[in-house]
């Protein structure tokens, strides 16, 4: 389970990389244009991404082993809506999402099997009280940024613009 969470945080940073530098080549307006996509824009729906990792890696850093890739997540303020629009500026979201993705792999290099059979409670959104498996709730974290990411491909596309080969195959040595 641990080579495919590293497998995923490496795959995340890769697709990543290729679609904030597709994104790059459209202007602001562009970017921030509502397409009637789930989070409106391009835009939208890349900050989305970013605060449901913000989310999700806030909650794991209150797992006991308390690794330290995630201090700085905890010292991050809580977002405080799915929707909400952290960082208005391309080129400011482009390095706050580099820094995250290093942090996504520094800390899945840190995790030792003991870990992932962790039960994590947590509140969701609403408040909620939630306790579900840490490996599988990791699983939900990165299927959520591919599905995502799935949409933002789709918008450039509307755009004319290829992303280029997003499988997961291609990280895949043997």
């Amino acid at each position: 389970m641990l080579d495919h969470l590293r497998l995923l945080s490496r795959y995340n940073q890769w697709m990543n990389d290729k679609l904030y530098s597709t994104a790059a080549q459209l202007p602001a307006d562009e970017l921030a244009k509502d397409r009637g996509a789930f989070f409106g824009s391009l835009l939208g729906t890349l900050n989305h991404i970013m605060i449901a990792d913000i989310v999700w890696l806030k909650r794991f850093s209150n797992h006991p082993a308390q690794h330290s890739a995630l201090e700085e997540i905890r010292a991050t303020p809580q977002p405080q809506a799915l929707a909400q629009i952290l960082i208005d500026d391309f080129a400011a979201l482009t390095q706050q999402r580099r820094e995250l993705d290093k942090t996504i792999i520094a800390w899945c290099e840190q995790l030792d099997p003991a870990d992932l059979s962790y039960t994590l409670s947590y509140e969701n959104m609403k408040g909620e009280a939630q306790s579900k498996n840490f490996s599988s709730l990791m699983l939900h974290l990165f299927n959520h940024q591919t599905h995502h990411r799935g949409q933002a491909t789709t918008l450039l596309s509307q755009q004319g613009l290829d992303v280029g080969v997003t499988d997961l195959l291609a990280l895949i040595d043997k």
